[in-house]
């Protein structure tokens, strides 16, 4: 019913930048908070940045003053702009959007992920 896609991944040299989208699409009435979430091999997924519809954001400490999340409502699409990436970085990122289909009502949704690799 609702799909999220991502795209920007790739390998990347420490001290390089990427910019990650997630595009959703189906059936939506309204997206509530949209985020981004990684995953490195081994470890447990954990929330990078979120975003509210009214533009509110928050951040891991790790991240705060390298990543900027940010959304285009009108796309019902969101971004993770990565600066400064370091190797800790290196994980599967995963989209998630709380997405009302029809109200009352709403659920979590996640893409499929997209690697990035920070390596020298």
């Amino acid at each position: 019913q609702v799909q999220l896609v991502e795209s920007g991944g790739g390998l990347v040299q420490p001290g390089g930048s990427l910019r990650l989208s997630c595009a959703a699409s189906g059936k939506i009435f309204r997206i509530n908070a949209m985020g981004w979430y990684r995953q490195a091999p081994g470890k447990q997924r954990e929330l990078v940045a979120t975003i509210t519809s009214s533009g509110s954001t928050n951040y891991v400490d790790s991240a705060k003053g390298r990543f900027t999340i940010s959304r285009d409502n009108a796309k019902n699409t969101v971004y993770l702009q990565m600066n400064s990436l370091k190797p800790e970085d290196t994980a599967v990122y995963y989209c998630n959007a709380n997405v009302i289909t029809q109200v009352p009502g709403g659920r979590q949704y996640w893409g499929q992920g997209t690697q990035v690799t920070v390596s020298s």
